[in-house]
């Protein structure tokens, strides 16, 4: 069960406008989500460390597709984009695991080895497919800090899904060394953590 949390944030002036427009979306591990005018969304955090490592991930991704647009921070607060669509996980449980979708999962995957980062992995959660099949990423933590050097996280939900041979032979297609290396890797991680394959 989630953790209730108190919050308390200093905004500027139009910050502060903005907010009182705002409507609850929802509360994760390290913020509460509200919904701003125009297509934004304002995340506040409990803990400035948290808020700066998303902020600056933000900016390092600005020109990626992938990532939505910041448009201002504060210590525990930041402003951005609203991602449209539908998680990645439900949206799995509703339509099953395409080439497509899975070419997209790959594509976004080689994008975080592009950004530089050292976190090659996501979960399902913070994912969501737009209607025209993209991906976004809404919660980008641990990108620069984490060290995975393979979809870990990722593989073990679809696992759970029951698609995650479906992705890796989708993945063979596209790329047989990448699909390989993650299938090794992903057999020493489900061995050491007593995981069965579904």
């Amino acid at each position: 069960m989630r953790k209730n949390y108190d919050y308390s944030v200093c905004f500027d002036k139009k910050t502060e406008e903005l907010f009182k427009k705002s409507i609850y979306l929802g509360q994760g591990n390290n913020g509460i989500v509200f919904e701003l005018p125009e297509n934004k969304i304002i995340k506040i955090f409990q803990k400035e460390k948290i808020c700066k490592a998303e902020t600056n991930t933000l900016i390092k991704c600005k020109k990626s597709k992938y990532f939505p647009k910041i448009y201002s921070s504060g210590s525990l607060y930041i402003i951005r984009e609203k991602v449209n669509g539908i998680r990645l996980d439900k949206y799995i449980k509703r339509n099953g695991l395409s080439k497509e979708l899975t070419k997209e999962i790959y594509k976004l995957l080689k994008e975080f080895k592009k950004l530089k980062f050292t976190k090659l992995d996501t979960r399902c959660r913070d994912l969501y497919v737009t209607k025209d099949l993209k991906l976004m990423m809404i919660d980008p933590k641990g990108c620069y800090s984490r060290k995975v050097d393979f979809p870990r996280h990722l593989m073990k939900k679809l696992n759970k899904l029951g698609v995650l041979n479906t992705f890796l032979e989708n993945i063979n297609e596209i790329d047989s060394k990448s699909a390989k290396y993650w299938k090794i890797q992903l057999d020493k991680y489900f061995k050491k953590e007593n995981i069965e394959y579904l």
